[in-house]
């Protein structure tokens, strides 16, 4: 079903049209939603980190180990933990913009909930073990923290619902790569954290299942619309920590150090348009049509934004309170 609407509809109007397409997804999501519980793997902080009060020895023994292995920890994996831990800490910022626009009283609602209890035990995880690890010098990465919060992140995308789910799509897919990229570089020299940023991972690799699926589901029932919102959002994506402090020296250092860069996002946005088989897609209005053509094109634009970044990198320095002002220079 393609949904028209008038030409003299308004910005309310479409999104309403659009919330009424979600509605009509329901049914699909409460499935999905199903399915997904039947193959989660609940884990929690303190599976990881003992945390109780009454500890043996051998806990003791655990934390103790922990901070060994952690000084070993070379600076560009602690930069990398930290932007991590900061964005997954930014959790009130996207449960507001998916409550937005999914009601009070619906499957969507019941699944934003649950997203965001899921989501809840990555920031805590990472904050734990940081915190036991002693990684950072903890008061500067608070109030990193407390400055990322209070930026807030209001994205000009947040009044169209399509757009969200496009979106949400592409940087949980980023942020799987993120985590399971600096789990990589870590190694087994630090075998607690490597998996700790595995189980993340993984949770980001189901919810991003999740989001392309309801956006397929978008593409088959409204194609022209879905197809303008994909659009408008897929050319480049900022991630949700664009207003922390640092963070565009910390995603320089994530880059250098091969966890998440362009190359990644160029792989992220031709996985996207391959599943949702945008290149093949039939029976589009003039505007459809266009915004198909454009999107195509996008992965030719992403490589060479890649390859230019590319031969323009320099060896660079790098200093941060949170890491005691020590020096990271980086080719």
């Amino acid at each position: 079903m393609d949904v028209v609407i008038p030409p003299e509809h308004t910005e309310s109007y479409e999104t309403e049209a659009k919330a009424a397409v979600l509605k009509e997804l329901e049914p699909l999501v409460k499935d999905m939603m199903d399915e997904h519980l039947r193959k989660r793997r609940l884990w929690f902080p303190s599976d990881f980190l003992p945390s109780d009060e009454q500890m043996d020895e051998d806990e003791h023994r655990l934390l103790g180990r922990l901070r060994e292995r952690a000084r070993g920890i070379a600076d560009p994996v602690r930069v990398a933990v930290v932007l991590n831990l900061l964005t997954e800490e930014g959790l009130p910022h996207f449960h507001r913009l998916l409550s937005t626009y999914l009601g009070d009283e619906s499957v969507w609602n019941r699944w934003n909930f649950m997203w965001t209890a899921e989501e809840d035990r990555h920031g805590c995880v990472l904050r734990d073990y940081a915190r036991d690890a002693r990684l950072f010098k903890w008061r500067e990465v608070e109030m990193m923290q407390y400055a990322y919060q209070e930026a807030g992140f209001t994205p000009e995308w947040d009044r169209d619902p399509y757009r969200v789910f496009v979106y949400t799509t592409l940087q949980e897919r980023a942020t799987q790569l993120s985590h399971q990229n600096t789990g990589k570089l870590v190694g087994d020299d630090e075998p607690l954290l490597k998996g700790i940023l595995s189980s993340v991972a993984a949770d980001e690799a189901k919810h991003f299942s999740f989001y392309r699926k309801v956006f397929r589901a978008i593409l088959e029932i409204d194609p022209n619309r879905a197809l303008e919102s994909a659009l408008a959002i897929m050319p480049s994506i900022d991630m949700p920590g664009v207003s922390m402090p640092n963070f565009r020296d910390m995603a320089d250092i994530v880059r250098r150090a091969g966890i998440y860069g362009p190359w990644d996002y160029k792989k992220i946005v031709e996985e996207a348009i391959s599943f949702w088989k945008i290149e093949v897609m039939t029976g589009l209005n003039e505007a459809g049509r266009k915004a198909q053509e454009k999107i195509l094109n996008i992965p030719k634009r992403l490589q060479k934004v890649a390859e230019y970044i590319e031969r323009r990198t320099q060896m660079k320095s790098f200093r941060f309170d949170f890491i005691y002002g020590r020096e990271l220079a980086m080719g």
